[in-house]
């Protein structure tokens, strides 16, 4: 399928000089200049994309998973490229992907521009440490949001306004918030439907459902689902008395 193939090596020599650019921009220009020559001469934006464009096939099969679970969970699509070209959630899937492997190489800020750009976009916002394996879906997407910490398996499937957030801070005696896990951990093949959050350090075990409209923060044990009450039928209303 054309547009699922790996980029040629062209592509992979310009793709490479844009993220060396995009390195060097990022530099702490406030460093003294011994400092900055160190920085270059221990680990250079040069290492950097060239480590980067080694990591490319990688990623390309990751998004390859990705593009599969999505085609699979939705039987809207009608192809691959209509995935590629009008998915708000592949496309934070693939800002997350490519932001998440500069992030492992140690480049700052530049990550965090990537997944925002997605954010603006797309309503999902995923934090590039975020750790989200292959075949990864997210449907319809909007209001998504996956925190620092999260850590997600395999075939795992979230829909509109998922949230998968911290509980609450850890100071120090500073009163600054200390980077902590705090966020929840998502085991294989778990389904997590709309508007749920679900938040701090929790572990929702393997082959779970999440329903949806559900505030979540207790571990889930494998193969378990959790739902919401059903609603409460009131049969008349009499001027809005019983609302």
């Amino acid at each position: 399928m054309e547009l699922c193939k790996l980029p040629d090596d062209h592509q992979v020599m310009q793709l490479a000089s844009l993220v060396r650019e995009e390195i060097f921009s990022s530099c702490p220009h406030e460093e003294s200049l011994a400092q900055i020559r160190d920085i270059i001469t221990s680990f250079s934006s040069k290492k950097v994309a060239e480590a980067f464009e080694a990591s490319l096939p990688e990623i390309g099969e990751l998004l390859k998973s990705d593009l599969e679970a999505i085609s699979l969970n939705d039987p809207a699509v009608k192809s691959m490229e209509e995935v590629i070209a009008c998915y708000p959630g592949f496309r934070a899937i693939l800002h997350y992907r490519i932001a998440h492997k500069l992030l492992e190489l140690k480049v700052e800020i530049v990550p965090r521009m990537i997944t925002e750009m997605a954010h603006s976009l797309t309503g999902i916002d995923i934090h590039p440490a975020a750790q989200i394996g292959g075949f990864f879906a997210i449907d319809h997407g909007t209001g998504v949001v996956i925190g620092e910490t999260s850590i997600i398996g395999e075939h795992v499937m979230l829909y509109q306004g998922v949230t998968l957030g911290a509980k609450n801070f850890v100071h120090d005696e500073k009163g600054k918030a200390v980077n902590l896990p705090r966020h929840p951990i998502l085991e294989d093949n778990v389904t997590v439907y709309s508007n749920t959050s679900i938040l701090g350090r929790v572990r929702i075990g393997h082959d779970t459902v999440i329903g949806g409209n559900i505030w979540l923060t207790h571990d889930v044990p494998p193969n378990s689902k959790i739902l919401q009450s059903r609603a409460v039928y009131i049969r008349e209303f009499d001027n809005g008395s019983g609302i």
